[in-house]
């Protein structure tokens, strides 16, 4: 639908064939679901539906790497105009002008107030407040696509009612560990009666896995696979089971008080099974140009997070796609 040459909204870190990876295969897998034909995402149908629209993408990183995904392939059809971002470029609007049509991406990892210091420590969350962010502007999205859990796993202080209620990993604080899980339940729970109570449409993106092998991402960690996974080859891990396991409990809650009327409002865009095969799919060396140039052997960090583009991402619009205009 694009490719690293004709889009220019892929970061350095993401352009995994211009900074020379060598093999091609991972540009040529496609997610079949069973039992059905998923069509590839049709960008002028897609801008047609959308005439006077506005999205918006709320989340971390992994959210900036799906809105590139889409911009690159919205923008063979028409080239696209930015009109707003903030200090950081953490916060972007982009206006496709024959169509009316904005897309907002908004950096907000927590969904919930935080407060987070420079050097990643003791964040501060307040587990009974939305961010204001992307909260105050609710209302002007016909669509949204968020997404958490990742950030959880930060080093934090939990309050509601402005009282310390618990921490994640704050070892000789004399405070109670609270569970990352609890506070993205919590969190969790706080967005959905939001939006449950609001007019607009989301689709809560689920969670995403890694595919570091032999250590983490600072601990010499790698992803050189070149194929996808087969099913049942490959597993989460314990911290993305539990990610997972308390989107899809929040939902199966909905389910059994009363929500199938809310089915428009709110739907659950399940991207994990999907992405978990796809250990080809990520920058591993390749987040900067040409890191083994020099030393075959070099060990640079990789990135087994975010996913190369063109890429394997690119079909979560074809569901996403799917999921709005076809359901």
């Amino acid at each position: 639908m694009y490719n690293n040459e004709s889009c220019s909204f892929i970061t350095e870190d993401q352009n995994c064939i211009k900074n020379g990876r060598p093999d091609l295969g991972f540009l040529y897998w496609r997610w079949k679901p069973r039992d059905c034909e998923l069509p590839r995402f049709n960008a002028v149908r897609f801008l047609e539906s959308m005439r006077n629209k506005h999205w918006a993408f709320v989340g971390d990183s992994i959210s900036r790497n799906h809105v590139q995904s889409l911009l690159c392939i919205l923008s063979k059809v028409e080239a696209v105009n930015e009109v707003y971002h903030d200090k950081g470029f953490r916060n972007r609007r982009w206006h496709f002008p024959s169509y009316n049509f904005s897309l907002t991406v908004i950096w907000s990892p927590f969904l919930v107030e935080a407060y987070v210091p420079e050097d990643m420590q003791d964040i501060r969350l307040d587990l009974d407040k939305l961010d204001n962010t992307w909260a105050d502007q609710y209302t002007s999205f016909d669509y949204m696509v968020m997404s958490g859990g990742k950030w959880f796993l930060r080093t934090a202080t939990y309050y509601e009612n402005n009282t310390i209620v618990g921490c994640h990993y704050c070892p000789g604080k004399n405070l109670t560990e609270y569970g990352l899980d609890n506070a993205y339940r919590k969190a969790l729970k706080l967005v959905i009666d939001f939006v449950l109570n609001s007019s607009g449409k989301v689709l809560y993106r689920t969670t995403t896995p890694d595919h570091f092998e032999y250590g983490s991402w600072n601990t010499g960690g790698t992803c050189n696979r070149t194929a996808p996974y087969k099913e049942g080859e490959a597993s989460l891990n314990d911290m993305e089971v539990i990610f997972r396991n308390v989107e899809l409990e929040a939902f199966k809650h909905l389910e059994t008080i009363g929500y199938l009327g809310k089915r428009q409002t709110l739907k659950l865009l399940n991207v994990t099974e999907l992405s978990l095969l796809r250990p080809d799919g990520h920058p591993g060396p390749y987040r900067r140009f040409l890191p083994l140039a020099k030393d075959k052997n070099a060990k640079d960090p990789n990135d087994c997070l975010h996913w190369c583009l063109p890429g394997p991402i690119d079909s979560w619009n074809d569901l996403v796609m799917e999921m709005v205009l076809n359901d």
